[in-house]
């Protein structure tokens, strides 16, 4: 095939309704990465909540929704893609709109009704609700309004715009923060998914369900869900990996405090972090054929002790220039396992239950990032404001890495069935 002729089936391979639900995808993704990006700041900086208190909130923003991907696609396939995605973003406006108007005079009686922890924590949980309805509804209409000879290139689409999304949220939340209060990045935000309503609405149109494509009542949604809960050797293996994400999470939770008190409170925190997405962006294809013949678990450990290893670099030299390169280091390292480790579950999963393994691919995420929060929290407390020691924060989160590659090496040998095979009770 010519490259006009392969240019030709891309151009006609792809329904109206997957470019537009992936273009707000990007923009749900520059979104939820300006807030996550500002978050521990505006918490800690203009809302004035302790350093451990902030950092535990910032990963309940992180980690809830992901505690909802198991039940997410259900209820877009039983809602419609459209209306799943309307209501997701309608959400997704409210939410960060009063999370940047936590402190404004209008939401005074609130405030003074309750404490002001419980407020933000409530407003915190709703654009779980959001993005849970999002996930499921893109990658959906990806699958349906996708040609079948397209359909890889155009989940390859997808994987870059999140990316690309995931990176221009800090570049937002820097520009915004440099040039208005902190608050706005929030206001901006909720601007960003209210206009992905509207597009919903004028532009998005229900692609056509397969025939053979069943739709699980929650009853059975249920069902598969407590399957999966009582497998143990899966669930072994999601607990240990969560230890990935509890360090992977650090770069949004501390990082951006650490770096204002102890290195240069002048630093542009939100830029930084744009390291990540730029550099998975950039190398995401030549670690993947670098390690393409690797067995999908020895990656996910390898993965796993690159990023929990590349603290060190922090450790070290203490400064911005080496900021950049931990963060590097910590995608390499997430790069290398991640679309392994998608693999090796989607191996694990028996006849019918895909998309349930598939949903609690993404516990160890929101676990990662709830652990994670806490964890971080008393560590920037203890070692930054009661010892005065903060580099000893960034051992401990090493520490956390390696034990996390150690234990999935013990799993390897001991516990891990083979991939293809069922993650239940070996058979005799």
């Amino acid at each position: 095939m010519t490259v006009s002729e392969r240019f030709q089936e891309i151009r006609t391979g792809f329904e109206r309704a997957f470019w537009v639900a992936n273009l707000t995808e990007l923009f749900e993704r520059l979104s939820y990465y300006a807030a996550f990006a500002s978050l521990a700041r505006y918490l800690h900086e203009t809302l004035d909540f302790g350093v451990e208190q902030a950092s535990s909130l910032t990963g309940l923003f992180g980690g809830l929704v992901w505690f909802l991907a198991a039940f997410g696609g259900t209820l877009a396939d039983r809602l419609g893609f459209r209306r799943s995605l309307s209501l997701a973003y309608l959400i997704l406006s409210c939410s960060y709109f009063l999370l940047g108007s936590l402190g404004s005079p209008w939401l005074a009686p609130v405030r003074n009704a309750m404490p002001l922890g419980v407020l933000v924590t409530m407003v915190l949980m709703l654009p779980a609700l959001g993005i849970a309805l999002v996930k499921p509804a893109v990658v959906g209409t990806t699958a349906r309004a996708s040609k079948e000879n397209v359909r890889s290139i155009g989940y390859s689409i997808y994987y870059t715009l999140v990316n690309v999304g995931g990176a221009l949220g800090p570049f937002l939340a820097s520009w915004v923060h440099q040039h208005m209060r902190v608050e706005n990045v929030f206001r901006v935000a909720a601007l960003s998914v209210c206009l992905m309503f509207f597009a919903v609405l004028f532009f998005f149109k229900e692609p056509k369900r397969s025939g053979d494509t069943q739709t699980l009542s929650l009853g059975q949604a249920a069902k598969n869900f407590f399957t999966v809960v009582t497998n143990p050797r899966f669930m072994v293996f999601l607990l240990i990996f969560s230890g990935y994400y509890i360090v992977f999470w650090q770069q949004f939770i501390i990082l951006p405090l650490y770096i204002h008190d102890y290195i240069n409170p002048k630093t542009d925190t939100e830029l930084l972090l744009m390291t990540d997405s730029v550099t998975v962006i950039s190398l995401q294809l030549l670690v993947s054929l670098l390690i393409q013949r690797m067995p999908a678990f020895r990656a996910i450990t390898l993965g796993t002790l690159i990023s929990g290893m590349a603290w060190l670099i922090l450790i070290a030299h203490p400064t911005v220039p080496m900021v950049i390169l931990t963060i590097f280091f910590v995608a390499i390292g997430e790069i290398t396992q991640q679309p392994r480790y998608y693999e090796y579950i989607s191996r694990l999963a028996p006849p019918g239950q895909q998309g349930t393994y598939m949903g609690f691919a993404f516990l160890p995420i929101g676990i990662g990032s709830l652990v994670g929060g806490w964890f971080g929290g008393r560590l920037i407390h203890h070692f930054g404001e009661v010892t005065h020691q903060p580099v000893r924060i960034w051992w401990a989160v090493t520490a956390v890495g390696i034990a996390t590659a150690a234990l999935l090496w013990i799993y390897d040998k001991t516990l891990r069935p083979a991939d293809g095979a069922p993650a239940g009770p070996k058979n005799s």
